[in-house]
């Protein structure tokens, strides 16, 4: 029996859309089925990426629910495995396959964006404990976060790279402050946190102590392999705090819903707008819009191909950091495209989450999602690392090209000049 035709079975004994989400994703969790990638040993299946690619499209088909989506699932479970101990690794990665645990990513800092080797927020250590102070910012998904993932200096005698360590945090506890950050968009996908004598256990310092950098830099990959294609897993926010774990799980399932292949894509929304519109005899727009959708497919391909390559044991060096690039492109130009086409109509917006009662004043459907994806496009082109991030380590790490120079090489990080 193959693993395909096993799920299948499995599916029809243990699928049950009334139960809730919580109890669906610990069935999928227990059986491994959740996270198909993770070895046999911790949770998974130990298949390949293509086959786990395979088992989400199989499940979605199926009617079921997949996994838990997100940074627990897509960054701090897999870093755990690379770097983790059994002891950690037991501890943490239950909540992670089964969707208990949230988990969100405090990493940069109001001086420590792109040189995120930079960072000031401070680890001391107090017993047993480490006291955290300093300040966090661009957090994603931090309002529904009961864990974090967290980089912070331990030492400032040594240079800027070895003195940082990686921990998970408690979120909820005294010293944590979070705050939202207001966009244009009217949403807060943002935050910036503030420690203030917080607190974290000697035990859940992952990767030992000055090994931050390396462990981040794992951590950072599997981000960047976030946007290099894949089968989409659940749309469901897993934790307790986005309240999906208690509604039934059938209310997630994707049956009758489009296939991913056959989504509409932007570039195909906007030839549609741009016929409402009148402005599709417009050369500029015409050109804008084939430029976009030869980009879409381009990214798709790739994606294929790099699992393709997974599927037999090879990959395709950079692929997740051209990914990246390409759809920092494709957020570029069609933000360029919408507010081109849209003209005084891009001014436009109701600035309330979820609010699409300008599409019916206008009688435009999408109008209000239009133009918030082009308010939001500047953001997914910094976060994640820039394209200036991505070209070093594909010049750096794949190319084998020489290293800039640097003036802060081995000199400790109290000694550098910063503000």
């Amino acid at each position: 029996m193959s693993y395909l035709e096993e799920l299948i079975q499995w599916l029809g004994v243990n699928w049950d859309p009334e139960m809730t989400l919580r109890e669906w994703w610990k069935i999928l969790a227990k059986s491994g089925w959740s996270q198909p990638l993770w070895p046999l040993e911790w949770y998974g299946k130990g298949l390949s990426r293509g086959e786990a690619n395979e088992v989400r499209r199989t499940i979605r088909e199926f009617g079921a629910v997949t996994g838990p989506p997100g940074f627990a699932t897509g960054m701090a479970g897999p870093t755990l495995l690379v770097h983790g101990t059994d002891e950690q690794k037991s501890r943490f990665l239950p909540g992670i396959a089964d969707g208990s645990d949230a988990y969100c990513q405090l990493f940069s800092e109001p001086n420590a964006g792109s040189d995120l080797a930079s960072l000031q927020c401070r680890a001391e250590r107090d017993g047993e404990t480490w006291v955290l102070n300093g300040q966090k910012v661009w957090t994603s998904r931090g309002r529904i976060a009961n864990k974090a993932m967290l980089v912070a200096r331990t030492d400032f005698n040594v240079a800027k790279h070895a003195g940082i360590s990686y921990f998970f945090i408690e979120m909820d506890q005294p010293g944590v402050e979070l705050r939202p950050l207001k966009e244009m968009t009217g949403r807060s996908f943002f935050n910036e946190v503030f420690l203030t004598d917080a607190r974290v256990h000697d035990s859940d310092l992952i990767g030992g102590e000055g090994n931050g950098w390396l462990v981040a830099n794992t951590n950072l990959s599997f981000e960047r392999a976030l946007s290099g294609g894949g089968e989409a897993a659940s749309s469901a926010e897993p934790g307790a705090i986005a309240g999906n774990l208690g509604r039934r799980a059938g209310d997630f399932s994707s049956v009758g819903s489009e296939p991913s292949s056959k989504k509409e894509t932007t570039s195909s929304r906007l030839i549609g707008l741009a016929r409402k519109l009148g402005r599709n005899g417009d050369d500029l727009v015409r050109d804008g819009v084939c430029r976009l959708y030869t980009l879409e497919r381009l990214i798709e391909l790739n994606s294929r191909r790099a699992r393709d390559l997974s599927e037999v044991g090879q990959e395709f060096p950079g692929q997740p950091n051209c990914a990246k690039m390409a759809e920092n492109n494709a957020f570029r130009l069609s933000r360029e495209l919408i507010f081109s086409i849209l003209g005084p109509l891009g001014a436009l917006h109701s600035y309330g989450e979820g609010d699409t009662s300008i599409d019916d004043d206008f009688d435009i459907k999408g109008l209000g999602e239009l133009v918030e994806l082009g308010l939001f496009a500047s953001g997914p082109p910094i976060y994640g690392g820039t394209d200036q991030i991505q070209r070093n380590i594909l010049g750096e790490r794949v190319l084998g090209l020489p290293r800039e120079p640097s003036v802060d090489k081995g000199v400790p990080f109290r000694d550098l000049a910063r503000n």
